[in-house]
């Protein structure tokens, strides 16, 4: 190898090392709510590694046990934070159980923190996997918390997430690399196929009840469906089909009367449906998760 040739590799190594390089931001994410001091702690546990960290909260109020849920909300927020920030994602219900504990390092230049099991779904699929190191434990957890089985997101996440963000410790010290893919959850991709639409419930828009698919927007253009139009749309659970109905495809709510169905395309350019000024899933008993399936086809 000339010299020329081990500079210029070096180089590019270098830049690889700061465009993933640990930026002192943590952001918190678990389905703990906020009527006790489990988030505090967590935080608490950061701020003893580094008071010089940026902690930030994506959300607590993830559904009970929900990993769906907090691989969506990952999935929904980690892309607009900047690279090297480190996400501490813990919605655990197999806590103390032999699942894996991780840190992935997606191509992006982003790492998450959190239990392998399901969580990285969406993130592993649309951002990627540049890397999954396991944690150790022996090296990577809060000091005296060894007889604790039950609140990994304080005595593990937190604080290696924290060690991460501050650059105590590399992204190699974190533990190592003996995985190369991460447990997945199944569910309906998104696709067209005999003159329909297909997908999934992803999420709701928790606050108004609308009812958001991961159909992209520009895949509506391969339906042939225009604003104005009638669509019929069908929402099916476990087979059962809870919603078949004609619903208007709209820009605005305000192109419909108060209290009608109506699809639209949502804040991330996804299809979705809603009651206007109403609340769809009360309505008609409509939630999400994987195993919610939706189909879009044209009126005959």
């Amino acid at each position: 190898m000339t010299i020329r040739t081990t500079v210029t590799f070096l180089i590019l190594f270098c830049f690889r090392q700061l465009a993933t390089a640990q930026n002192g931001i943590v952001v918190f994410q678990s389905d703990f709510g906020l009527k006790d001091g489990a988030v505090s702690a967590m935080k608490g546990v950061a701020m003893g590694v580094s008071a010089d960290l940026k902690l930030f909260d994506l959300t607590h109020e993830i559904p009970a046990y929900d990993i769906w849920q907090a691989a969506y909300r990952l999935h929904q927020t980690v892309p607009y934070y900047p690279k090297g920030t480190v996400f501490v994602s813990v919605c655990d219900p197999g806590v103390g159980t032999d699942r894996h504990s991780v840190v992935l390092l997606t191509k992006s230049g982003h790492y998450i923190v959190t239990p392998d099991n399901g969580t990285l779904t969406l993130i592993a699929e649309h951002l990627g996997i540049s890397e999954i190191r396991e944690i150790d434990e022996t090296v990577n957890r809060l000091k005296n918390s060894n007889e604790s089985y039950t609140f990994h997101g304080r005595d593990v996440y937190a604080y290696t997430a924290a060690r991460l963000a501050s650059r105590t410790i590399t992204f190699q010290q974190v533990g190592s690399t003996v995985r190369k893919d991460v447990v997945r959850l199944p569910y309906q991709k998104a696709e067209f196929s005999n003159g329909m639409l297909k997908g999934n419930i992803p999420a709701l828009d928790i606050q108004y009840g609308n009812v958001w698919t991961n159909i992209p927007k520009a895949m509506l253009s391969q339906l042939g469906a225009k604003s104005g139009e009638m669509l019929r749309v069908q929402i099916m659970h476990k087979n059962e089909t809870l919603y078949d109905k004609s619903v208007r495809m709209v820009n605005t709510f305000g192109e419909s009367p108060v209290g009608d169905d109506v699809a639209y395309i949502n804040s991330l350019l996804n299809f979705s449906i809603a009651v206007n000024q109403g609340n769809f899933s009360e309505k008609y008993k409509v939630f999400s998760g994987a195993d919610w399936k939706v189909v879009v086809s044209r009126q005959p």
